[in-house]
């Protein structure tokens, strides 16, 4: 049953934020639905953020801060923060991230009106390094089928469309079906993480933005880099995706039909992806050989 008395637990990651943090914790306790928990995970802050959040900590009793002795990286530290939490309902928040006043509620009337539900999104805004903010709405029903695999497929295939449309990531969740499922340390693991929660249940969505983030585009290599794992990756992170979620399709609840859709879905994205990809190292390999071939001594210039 969801009502206003429903305990929501909001998480935040953080290391050295303490710069960043007061605009994001602020917009979580001013959320209408009252009865929040603000857990901060401090993965072992070197700068003054341990003393930020446990005057926080002191100043209000919603929040809860724990502090890792030692960094354990960053997908540990989202999943301690997750199994910090207390509440029927989860959501991660990044550490400069802002929510509006009525996610949470918003979120909970979607919960309430459908029970199948184990997670809703909403609309997010994102601002680029250029100050420039852009969102998208997505209108989509197969993340609300019954059917885990038609929520599969369509997972999938946004994975290749804009990153603008639905982040589940940053959803409400149910927190215990939620913060079980297992996660493996790699390159793409959000994206395989959300083809995990497209298989646990259907998925509801606000179309409105109540949730606004930076947006910071990386090359794969320093992603992985921040997540600690070993440079190869870089260089294989579609194949490692692809291969993950066979795995996970050949491990999860699926009858012998259902096993056989997902696996043609995941090779239907996997081949769009290296096509992509073929696509792209062929443009960097033209524009290569034509700054080769300016650089040739004795070339005459355009204005001999």
């Amino acid at each position: 049953m969801v009502g206003t008395d429903t305990l929501v637990s909001v998480g935040l990651p953080v290391r050295n934020g303490a710069a960043r943090l007061g605009g994001v914790v602020r917009s979580v306790l001013a959320q209408d639905h009252e009865n929040i928990q603000l857990v901060i995970s401090d993965n072992a802050s070197t700068d003054e953020t341990e003393e930020y959040c446990r005057d926080l900590a002191a100043s209000d009793s919603r929040i809860t801060y724990h502090r890792n002795p030692e960094n354990i990286g960053l997908l540990n530290n989202f999943i301690r923060v997750g199994r910090l939490a207390r509440g029927t309902f989860f959501r991660w928040v990044g550490d400069d991230d802002r929510l509006d006043p009525g996610c949470l509620s918003r979120s909970l009337r979607a919960f309430a009106e459908d029970e199948r539900l184990v997670l809703v999104t909403t609309g997010v805004a994102y601002t680029g390094p250029d100050g420039v903010t852009a969102s998208a709405s997505y209108d989509g029903t197969g993340l609300r089928s019954d059917d885990p695999v038609e929520r599969f497929g369509e997972m999938l295939r946004m994975l290749n469309e804009s990153h603008l449309l639905i982040d589940p990531l940053y959803g409400l969740m149910r927190r215990v079906p939620v913060v079980d499922i297992p996660r493996r340390n790699m390159l793409r693991e959000d994206e395989v993480f959300a083809a995990k929660l497209a298989l646990a249940g259907p998925w509801g969505h606000v179309p409105e933005v109540l949730a606004h983030r930076n947006w910071r585009p990386e090359r794969i290599g320093l992603v992985g880099r921040r997540l600690g794992v070993p440079g190869w990756q870089a260089y294989f992170s579609s194949t490692l995706q692809y291969l993950e979620l066979l795995r996970l399709l050949r491990e999860g609840d699926l009858t012998a039909d259902q096993r056989r859709r997902a696996r043609t879905a995941a090779h239907r994205m996997y081949a769009r992806r290296q096509r992509r990809t073929v696509s792209h190292r062929g443009r960097k390999l033209v524009r290569l050989a034509g700054d080769l071939v300016g650089r040739t001594p004795g070339r005459p210039s355009a204005g001999s």
